[in-house]
This record gives structure tokens, sequence and C-alpha cells, in this order.
């Protein structure tokens, strides 16, 4: 087992920089850090590189993955948290393909990662297929949506694309697309469920845009009193709710 005590070191610099997004993309990994989302990463053979404080762990690791013992001062060079973990992997980036399920959840330039990952975990819970976040929205890999999604983001599908032509081709394939606005919506209670659906939740200021409310079969507003609007990760929630695919 290696040693690194130096926050100049080579390899640790490369590492630090994944806390950005344009070296995770040039790098085509990421870092994660904690016990039990290490675990969730391993389950899916995603980690390439294990770096541990204290030279010991408690996971069972495939062969071919590399362990680093670190100093303290390392791990919090490679740690997007206050204090220096005590468990830190390096990853590498999860396949990106939506398999054609009854259910799928679309985000239109939702920009919080404590909202996506909400989100995440709820989709998962409630059997749909898997999420299409849009090009502008918080990046899949970012810390704070890896660990809001307390793991299911390893294990669930998630693509990042241009989703006006994503729902063109789920249209295509005959899916009944739902989207969310106060205007021109109906009661989510009323609804009908249809075999295959696309639920759509938007930005947290501005909704969903325009542009994809012109593709929709149907917009909906969850009905409530004393307030006009909800958490756009509670929204999502009681929309999948409703619809979900594992009744």
């Amino acid at each position: 087992m290696n040693y690194i005590d130096s926050v100049q070191n080579n390899r640790v610099k490369n590492f630090a920089k994944l806390k950005e997004k344009k070296y995770r993309e040039e790098m085509k990994s990421f870092l994660v850090e904690g016990e039990h989302l290490i675990e969730e990463a391993l389950k899916e053979h995603l980690v390439k590189i294990l770096f541990t404080l204290h030279g010991t762990h408690p996971f069972t690791l495939d062969e071919n993955i590399e362990v680093v013992q670190a100093s303290e001062a390392v791990m919090a060079k490679l740690s997007s948290t206050s204090s220096a973990a005590e468990y830190i992997a390096v990853c590498k980036y999860m396949p990106h393909q939506l398999p054609k399920g009854k259910r799928i959840m679309v985000l239109d330039d939702v920009q919080d990662p404590g909202n996506v990952g909400t989100i995440i975990r709820s989709a998962l819970s409630f059997g749909f297929s898997g999420v299409v976040l849009s090009k502008n929205g918080v990046d899949i890999y970012n810390e704070k949506l890896i660990r809001s999604t307390q793991g299911a983001i390893f294990h669930f599908p998630i693509i990042r694309c241009d989703i006006t032509s994503k729902l063109v081709e789920l249209k295509e394939d005959g899916y009944y697309i739902v989207g969310t606005s106060l205007q021109n919506g109906k009661p989510l209670s009323t609804i009908e469920e249809h075999e295959k659906m696309v639920l759509i939740v938007g930005n947290e200021g501005s909704g969903v845009s325009q542009e994809v409310l012109d593709l929709t079969d149907v917009n909906a507003f969850i009905e409530m009193v004393n307030f006009e609007s909800l958490n756009v990760g509670v929204a999502a929630g009681i929309m999948m709710y409703k619809f979900r695919g594992n009744k």
C-alpha cells in the first residue's frame, strides 16, 4: 500500500481538481467520500482508487482497485467537507443510458443539488425507470447532489441531455407527458393515469420553460391552501407518488 503525506503530490493535486466540474468531465472521474456512499459505489464497480486515512478499511474490494494511505492533510485536500473524511474514493463516470420503462422524471433546469438529490431518491423509491436532467441543470457529479441521494444515484439511470429533443423522442414512443404550471394547468388530482408517463418539474425560480410546456400533453398544479407553491423536490415527490410505478 502506497502512502502519500504531501498535498503537493502530483496525484493529489490532480484528484483534488475533481471537485470542479470541468476537470471531472476531462478525467471522466469524480470523488465520493464517506463509508456509506463508497459502499454503494462499490456495488456498481465504480471505484478506481480508495484513499484511507488510517491504512485500513471495511470494504470488500475488487483486485484492480488501488488502495492508498494518506495523511490527514491530503484527505482534507481531497474532501469537499469541512473535516477530513476517513475514506475517499476516486470513481469512474457512470454509464448514462435511459431504459424505456413506464415512468420517467424530467428536470428542466433545476439548479439546487439538494433538490435534485431528493428527486432522484424519490424516483428510485417510487419505481421510476430513470431521471432526465437538462444541460443547464446541476451537474450529476456535484458532491452535494451525490451526498443528498444517499447512494441512490449509483443504482439508477440518470442522463443529461437536450430535454426538448428527448421529449419529442419519448412522445413518439407513446409517453403521456405531464408538465407543471399554474397557468392553464389542471389540478393534479384530476390528471388521469396512463401506461407510460413522463413527469416534468422546472427551475426553482422560473418553473418549466415555455419551450418544454409546448411539448406536454397536459399541465398540472398541486392543489394547496395558504401557499401558492412548493419546493420543487416536494412537488416532484407528490407527483411521483401519485403516478408511482411500483403500486
